[in-house]
């Protein structure tokens, strides 16, 4: 049987591979003039392994500097926790920015997920959330105004919005439907996180309730998909 043909492009991405496995993060990686020159190959050829390797988190470019090896993915097991939680679990320093904070009118799915009705009050908080300084992802958050009355004034008092659940209405999440699918980087995305428009980006949106089985909040959640991976323990189940 004949051998497949090795397309140069993809020859060169196993060799920034293997030398992405050997260099510490921030080494930079040779400019696309001296690629192509010493694989006897066109920019366009290198250009499209670069990108690939930025694609999978190998790889960062970093504007305007060039290309560089990228630091290990941030791992994350899927479970109840907040961000802050997550982050510190991983010896990472979280931090927030508030981008928008107010009241929107819920439509009918919004309405469905908080069990309220349709056109009733719903704050919506969309804050960049960091990981040691380095933007990860773009959260918004929809609770009930009449079930969390003030919870905005309330959320400066407290290190995360779980804890004001917790200590300001005595409200427990204990269990949350999470849904992962992928999406492509808009112009405002890849502006907050500092990507490239169009790059790969993990869409999560998580249905949480609370011990009573009420719903508390939805949430839609953008993370870089070239610094985040989510990882799950599975069980099989035992026979009835």
């Amino acid at each position: 049987m004949r051998a497949a043909r090795v397309p140069k492009y993809y020859r060169l991405k196993r060799h920034l591979l293997r030398m992405t496995e050997t260099l510490p993060p921030g080494t930079p990686v040779p400019p696309e003039r001296t690629l192509a020159t010493d694989f006897d190959t066109s920019r366009t050829t290198v250009r499209q392994a670069l990108q690939e390797l930025v694609v999978e988190g190998r790889l960062e470019r970093i504007q305007g500097k060039g290309t560089f090896v990228a630091k290990p993915k941030v791992s994350q097991a899927l479970q109840l926790t907040s961000y802050t939680e997550d982050m510190r679990a991983q010896g990472l320093e979280p931090t927030s920015q508030l981008l928008e904070i107010g009241y929107i009118t819920a439509d009918e799915r919004i309405g469905d997920l908080l069990d309220i009705p349709e056109g009733g009050r719903v704050l919506r908080i969309e804050r960049l959330r960091l990981a040691s300084g380095e933007p990860m992802a773009i959260e918004t958050t929809h609770l009930s105004q009449e079930r969390f009355p003030a919870l905005r004034r309330s959320l400066g008092r407290h290190s995360s919005l779980y804890a004001a659940l917790a200590e300001v209405y005595g409200v427990h999440l204990a269990r949350a439907e999470e849904t992962i699918e992928t999406s492509l980087a808009s112009p405002r995305e890849a502006g907050l996180l500092g990507t490239d428009v169009g790059l790969p980006m993990l869409l999560l949106s998580r249905h949480s309730r609370d011990t009573a089985g009420e719903p508390v909040e939805w949430v839609r959640s953008v993370y870089r998909g070239d610094r985040y991976k989510f990882v799950a323990t599975l069980e099989r189940p035992r026979p009835a």
